[in-house]
């Protein structure tokens, strides 16, 4: 058997053509062969082509036929429509900014995504609504589009914000180089409460992999993808933090003028939970982590200490210039708080409202109920 992999040397890459080689399959990796790795074998064969062009793309795939292509990389899109002949099972990968309200939770009511977020939920529906979002929901149905004529069995899977090593832009980077800079502290909106879904490397490559393992099950499916334990981003910087040896003060901030924290959460200026439903692949596919996610995460903390992303000097001084907003914060949050614990309060008990009788033919209880 003879399988493709359009991508192969990213976060989940490895994990993929690893399971392939394991099930027996014959791999070739397609991309445009800037990032190689030695974690795929060099028996591994690599075809040089562009997957976010149709032209690069056609070029590369020439004539060439496989089983099973897996594409996780290029304009998706374009991906669906020249895979057509050149493959007889395909699972394709995406992620979440075609559902509507994914980044902007306003065009909702009420404001912000269902949480948990079902795979059928409502997409972005315009490119003056959104314009990347609207590609990526053209993109799903350019796949189902192409199941739905035959031209191939499609599982289409949609990624959350995958985290372990080989990140170009790690967020856990951000709170390891706080406490590798001496922080004691870090802005977050809403107390951290936020809950947006993420997903191991390791984890995410066995969702495609079970993909791959029920054609029968998962063709013509979309499914939401993603750790099933999900951290609070209070707990994912608690955890990282105790990794370091370290602890950080949560300095709780309204979420849109956390402007230190947008760097943790992918650039999002809002706090509204983005989870996703994970009920279905679990139940059709039988997903579980694979590895814990306390454990993933700290192993991922480990290997970026070993590993330091490359950082430009602009990138350096934008994380001074949040350390002097954050001191700034700081003081405000300390003197709101301070004045808000003076203010005059009834804090009562609370009582359940159901009776609890003593004995036997009381109407009332002890508290009157």
């Amino acid at each position: 058997m003879k399988a493709l992999v359009i991508g192969g040397t990213g976060p989940t890459g490895p994990f993929i053509v690893r399971g392939l080689l394991d099930r027996g399959y014959r791999v070739s990796v397609l991309n445009r062969g800037m990032h190689d790795t030695p974690e795929i074998p060099p028996a591994v064969e690599r075809i040089r082509g562009d997957p976010h062009f149709r032209e690069t793309l056609s070029e590369a795939l020439g004539g060439r036929t496989f089983d099973l292509a897996v594409a996780t990389y290029g304009r998706l899109r374009y991906v669906a429509e020249l895979l057509r002949g050149h493959a007889g099972r395909v699972v394709t990968v995406g992620g979440s900014p075609g559902m509507r309200g994914s980044r902007q939770p306003e065009r909702l009511f009420p404001s912000g995504l269902r949480t948990p977020m079902p795979e059928d939920a409502p997409r972005v529906e315009s490119a003056e609504e959104f314009h990347f979002g609207y590609l990526a929901r053209i993109s799903e149905d350019a796949v189902l589009a192409a199941h739905e004529a035959g031209d191939y069995v499609v599982t289409h899977l949609r990624y959350p914000i995958i985290y372990g090593p080989r990140q170009l832009r790690p967020a856990e980077w951000q709170i390891i180089a706080r406490v590798r800079d001496g922080r004691r502290h870090v802005v977050v909106p809403d107390s951290g409460l936020t809950l947006i879904t993420r997903g191991y490397s390791e984890n995410m490559a066995q969702a495609v992999l079970l993909a791959v393992d029920h054609p029968e099950t998962a063709g013509g499916r979309i499914y939401n993808c993603g750790d099933v334990h999900q951290l609070t981003l209070a707990q994912w910087i608690e955890v990282i933090a105790r990794e370091l040896g370290s602890e950080l003060e949560l300095i709780s901030v309204p979420g849109p003028l956390a402007y230190p924290a947008r760097d943790i959460l992918i650039n999002r200026r809002i706090s509204h939970h983005q989870l996703f439903d994970m009920h279905a692949i679990r139940a059709d596919l039988g997903y579980r982590d694979h590895v814990s996610p306390l454990d993933a995460l700290r192993s991922t903390v480990r290997w970026y200490l070993e590993h330091p992303p490359e950082e430009t000097g602009e990138m350096k001084a934008n994380r001074a210039a949040h350390y002097r907003t954050e001191d700034e914060m700081l003081a405000i949050v300390r003197e709101a708080t301070s004045r808000l614990e003076a203010v005059e309060h009834v804090d009562p008990d609370y009582r359940h409202p159901y009776a609890h009788p003593r004995r036997p033919g009381e109407e009332k209880d002890h508290h009157g109920r």
